[in-house]
């Protein structure tokens, strides 16, 4: 695989992070439910690039990945030692789908706080790790 690929692709997931850490940097308590929707919203899209960074990454790296989905993807960045925190992800992963496809305002609010409590160190844990990898090669 082109190392151009995965790190088009991180450019455009460092983007995705950095405007999704700059909504969560606004007061929770503050937020309108529009502005919520903005959160949950900019993290559907962080997730979706920052799963496929993780996949052209990996791949780059000659791993073979026998299934392309996002749980398989994510097993194997855990396994490779990319992120940190395997369970999280797939969190993120099954409250990304739940997001995507119903709307209960309890739930909508589990997520919003998820989102700022664990999701947004995961992903910054795997920018840092691709940032170092992207400026070193």
């Amino acid at each position: 695989m082109n190392p151009l690929r995965w790190k088009q692709r991180f450019e455009n997931f460092e983007r995705a992070f950095m405007l999704l850490r700059e909504a969560l940097e606004m007061d929770a308590g503050k937020l309108s439910d529009l502005e919520k929707e903005g959160v949950v919203q900019r993290f559907e899209y962080t997730y979706e690039l920052a799963w496929k960074t993780l996949k052209d990454y990996l791949e780059c790296s000659g791993v073979s990945l026998d299934e392309i989905t996002p749980k398989r993807v994510v097993k194997q960045a855990f396994a490779a030692g990319i992120i940190e925190d395997g369970q999280t992800w797939i969190d993120m992963l099954e409250h990304r789908n739940l997001m995507s496809h119903a709307y209960d305002k309890d739930k909508f609010e589990a997520a919003v706080s998820a989102i700022r409590a664990r999701y947004l160190k995961a992903f910054g844990q795997a920018f840092q790790f691709l940032k170092g990898k992207a400026a070193g090669a």
